[in-house]
Protein backbone atom coordinates (compact mmCIF):
# COMPACT_ATOMS: atom_id res chain seq x y z
CA UNK A 1 0.00 0.00 0.00
CA UNK A 2 1.31 3.45 -0.93
CA UNK A 3 -0.30 5.98 1.37
CA UNK A 4 0.26 9.42 -0.14
CA UNK A 5 -2.36 11.47 1.71
CA UNK A 6 -1.05 13.35 4.74
CA UNK A 7 -3.96 13.46 7.16
CA UNK A 8 -4.63 16.78 8.85
CA UNK A 9 -6.93 15.61 11.65
CA UNK A 10 -6.58 13.05 14.40
CA UNK A 11 -9.57 11.73 16.33
CA UNK A 12 -9.92 10.35 19.83
CA UNK A 13 -13.03 8.30 20.58
CA UNK A 14 -13.64 7.37 24.22
CA UNK A 15 -16.42 5.15 25.54
CA UNK A 16 -18.06 7.19 28.32
CA UNK A 17 -20.86 4.82 29.32
CA UNK A 18 -21.81 1.19 28.73
CA UNK A 19 -20.91 -2.33 29.80
CA UNK A 20 -19.03 -5.04 27.94
CA UNK A 21 -21.94 -7.46 28.25
CA UNK A 22 -24.20 -5.14 26.25
CA UNK A 23 -21.78 -4.75 23.32
CA UNK A 24 -21.17 -7.43 20.71
CA UNK A 25 -17.43 -6.59 20.69
CA UNK A 26 -17.19 -6.17 24.45
CA UNK A 27 -16.50 -2.43 24.41
CA UNK A 28 -16.99 -0.76 27.77
CA UNK A 29 -16.60 2.53 29.59
CA UNK A 30 -13.01 3.78 29.41
CA UNK A 31 -12.07 2.13 26.10
CA UNK A 32 -10.25 4.61 23.88
CA UNK A 33 -9.37 4.69 20.18
CA UNK A 34 -7.02 7.18 18.53
CA UNK A 35 -7.08 7.25 14.74
CA UNK A 36 -6.82 9.44 11.68
CA UNK A 37 -8.75 8.15 8.66
CA UNK A 38 -9.04 4.37 8.87
CA UNK A 39 -11.04 2.28 11.29
CA UNK A 40 -8.76 1.29 14.21
CA UNK A 41 -8.37 -2.34 15.22
CA UNK A 42 -11.02 -3.37 17.73
CA UNK A 43 -13.48 -0.58 16.96
CA UNK A 44 -16.99 -1.56 15.99
CA UNK A 45 -17.57 -1.02 12.25
CA UNK A 46 -21.14 0.07 13.01
CA UNK A 47 -19.79 2.94 15.13
CA UNK A 48 -17.44 3.86 12.28
CA UNK A 49 -20.42 4.33 9.96
CA UNK A 50 -21.71 6.98 12.35
CA UNK A 51 -18.32 8.61 12.78
CA UNK A 52 -17.67 8.90 9.06
CA UNK A 53 -20.15 11.76 8.57
CA UNK A 54 -18.83 13.72 11.55
CA UNK A 55 -15.22 13.26 10.47
CA UNK A 56 -16.09 14.64 7.04
CA UNK A 57 -17.68 17.72 8.65
CA UNK A 58 -14.37 18.50 10.38
CA UNK A 59 -12.17 17.56 7.42
CA UNK A 60 -13.95 20.02 5.13
CA UNK A 61 -13.86 22.99 7.48
CA UNK A 62 -16.94 22.60 9.68
CA UNK A 63 -17.27 22.20 13.40
CA UNK A 64 -19.75 20.77 15.90
CA UNK A 65 -21.04 24.02 17.38
CA UNK A 66 -24.60 25.26 16.97
CA UNK A 67 -25.85 28.83 16.95
CA UNK A 68 -29.09 30.57 16.00
CA UNK A 69 -27.24 32.26 13.14
CA UNK A 70 -26.20 28.90 11.67
CA UNK A 71 -29.75 27.61 12.08
CA UNK A 72 -31.11 30.56 10.10
CA UNK A 73 -28.81 29.66 7.21
CA UNK A 74 -30.40 26.19 7.16
CA UNK A 75 -33.93 27.54 6.60
CA UNK A 76 -35.16 27.94 3.03
CA UNK A 77 -36.62 31.37 2.38
CA UNK A 78 -39.47 30.11 0.15
CA UNK A 79 -41.22 27.33 2.03
CA UNK A 80 -39.70 27.61 5.49
CA UNK A 81 -38.33 24.07 5.26
CA UNK A 82 -35.21 23.22 7.17
CA UNK A 83 -32.37 21.84 5.07
CA UNK A 84 -30.76 19.04 7.04
CA UNK A 85 -27.16 18.20 6.33
CA UNK A 86 -25.57 15.37 8.31
CA UNK A 87 -28.60 15.09 10.59
CA UNK A 88 -30.14 17.46 13.08
CA UNK A 89 -27.58 20.02 14.17
CA UNK A 90 -29.69 21.14 17.13
CA UNK A 91 -29.63 17.58 18.51
CA UNK A 92 -25.95 16.95 17.78
CA UNK A 93 -24.59 20.38 18.70
CA UNK A 94 -21.79 20.74 21.17
CA UNK A 95 -20.47 23.70 23.11
CA UNK A 96 -16.95 22.69 22.11
CA UNK A 97 -15.88 23.30 18.54
CA UNK A 98 -14.24 19.92 17.96
CA UNK A 99 -15.96 17.64 20.47
CA UNK A 100 -19.15 15.61 20.18
CA UNK A 101 -21.08 13.05 22.23
CA UNK A 102 -22.74 10.20 20.35
CA UNK A 103 -24.01 6.68 20.87
CA UNK A 104 -23.34 3.51 18.97
CA UNK A 105 -26.03 2.51 16.46
CA UNK A 106 -27.21 -0.20 18.86
CA UNK A 107 -27.53 2.35 21.66
CA UNK A 108 -25.59 0.25 24.19
CA UNK A 109 -22.39 2.34 24.40
CA UNK A 110 -22.02 6.13 24.64
CA UNK A 111 -18.94 7.82 23.16
CA UNK A 112 -17.16 11.16 23.25
CA UNK A 113 -15.35 12.21 20.06
CA UNK A 114 -12.54 14.79 20.01
CA UNK A 115 -10.81 16.06 16.87
CA UNK A 116 -7.27 17.48 16.88
CA UNK A 117 -5.57 19.28 13.98
CA UNK A 118 -2.24 17.64 13.04
CA UNK A 119 0.46 18.00 10.37
CA UNK A 120 0.31 21.79 10.38
CA UNK A 121 3.05 24.38 10.10
CA UNK A 122 3.80 26.94 12.82
CA UNK A 123 0.92 29.13 11.51
CA UNK A 124 -1.61 26.30 11.68
CA UNK A 125 -1.73 25.79 7.91
CA UNK A 126 -2.00 22.23 6.52
CA UNK A 127 1.33 21.05 5.07
CA UNK A 128 -0.20 19.21 2.08
CA UNK A 129 -0.05 15.75 0.56
CA UNK A 130 2.89 13.74 -0.68
CA UNK A 131 3.10 13.21 -4.46
CA UNK A 132 0.47 10.79 -5.77
CA UNK A 133 2.03 7.45 -6.79
CA UNK A 134 2.01 6.67 -10.49
CA UNK A 135 0.22 3.59 -11.77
Amino acid sequence: MQNWVVEDWEYELTATDGKAGACRLGLEKGDKFVFQYGCPVGMCPRVMTRLYIWREVITYGGDFTYSKASAKRLVRKKKGEVIRCCGDYAYRASKEKYELDLSCPGGCIQFHLKAYPINRDENGKYIGNNPRPED
